[in-house]
């Protein structure tokens, strides 16, 4: 077989089992029940199957119609890679896979990603996003993707909080669920003296906050205040925010400055500013030269 090119065999029966067994996984009880989920459009499937952070491939199988298979060669080069099953299959077939509406041509069937909370606490992340119970799977999967983006290298989903093999939080994380180490499920108050006791910096997130972002990012640039080492911030949900006892567990709560006129930032745009300042006060930590000069 030509690495790039589609298996012989076109799926072409939308009613097939096999099919409806794929469909089924946009519901939460098959996807525990057959513990898989799909990531849907190219950018996510190319994402699942490549390695992840642990070096494993998330992805199963790929199913795909000749179209988007031909188009997307670097997707079915990296899936045979990886050991991932590669499917061609009509578009009624796909249409009658995927969760979307218009779907684009791919869908992967994905193994869980998710670790214990040792195992992403073991690797010694630098950041991490915290969310309490968070239930829009829209801006958990915005979150993760900042998160990803600001280098963080884990995400941590209370108990409470959506699932992130939704479809549309796989959707939102734009395959950044497949960069980070998530951990679902977690006791808040046990994470939280976990990350503190590896010398994290708790800080909460939050509109009321008595501590200013900017007043803390200021600190930083002189090695001073909790931005100057290992941060875990704590976010809250879109409408609610964080509960008092929640907010009670933090170090500091902080707020992101409103300059403008606007009444405030969604929880997407807000966790961006907090990792965005947490990343860029630990990479100037990492470039500062230790005490007494270099050596």
């Amino acid at each position: 077989m030509t690495p790039g090119r589609p298996d012989p065999g076109l799926l072409t029966n939308p009613r097939a089992e096999r099919v409806r067994s794929v469909r089924r996984l946009s519901g939460r009880p098959a996807r525990v029940r057959a513990g898989l989920f799909l990531a849907e459009g190219p950018q996510a499937a190319r994402e699942a199957v490549r390695p992840g952070p642990r070096g494993d491939v998330a992805a199963r199988d790929l199913y795909g119609t000749p179209e988007a298979l031909g188009r997307h060669d670097d997707v079915v080069v990296a899936a045979r890679a990886g050991g991932v099953a590669v499917h061609a299959c009509t578009d009624e077939v796909l249409a009658e896979m995927a969760d979307t509406v218009t779907p684009q041509g791919l869908v992967a069937v994905c193994r869980p990603v998710d670790v214990p909370l040792d195992v992403a606490l073991g690797r010694r992340p630098r950041l991490v996003a915290v969310l309490a119970e968070v239930r829009d799977p829209g801006n958990a999967g915005a979150v993760l993707r900042a998160a990803d983006a600001a280098g963080a290298g884990a995400v941590v989903l209370s108990t409470g909080s959506v699932d992130v093999t939704n479809p549309k939080c796989v959707r939102s994380s734009a395959g950044s669920l497949f960069h980070v180490d998530v951990v679902v499920g977690a006791d808040l108050g046990e994470t939280l003296a976990a990350l503190r006791g590896g010398g994290a910096a708790v800080l909460a997130a939050d509109g009321e906050g008595d501590v200013d972002l900017d007043d803390l990012s200021d600190a930083a640039e002189h090695g001073e205040g909790a931005l100057a080492g290992p941060v875990a911030w704590l976010f809250g949900t879109e409408a609610q925010g964080l509960s008092a006892p929640q907010r009670a567990l933090a170090d500091a709560v902080v707020r992101v400055p409103i300059h403008g006129r606007a009444e405030s930032l969604n929880l997407a745009t807000a966790a961006t500013v907090c990792l965005y300042a947490a990343a860029r006060a630990s990479r100037r930590a990492l470039r500062r030269p230790p005490p007494g000069g270099p050596r």
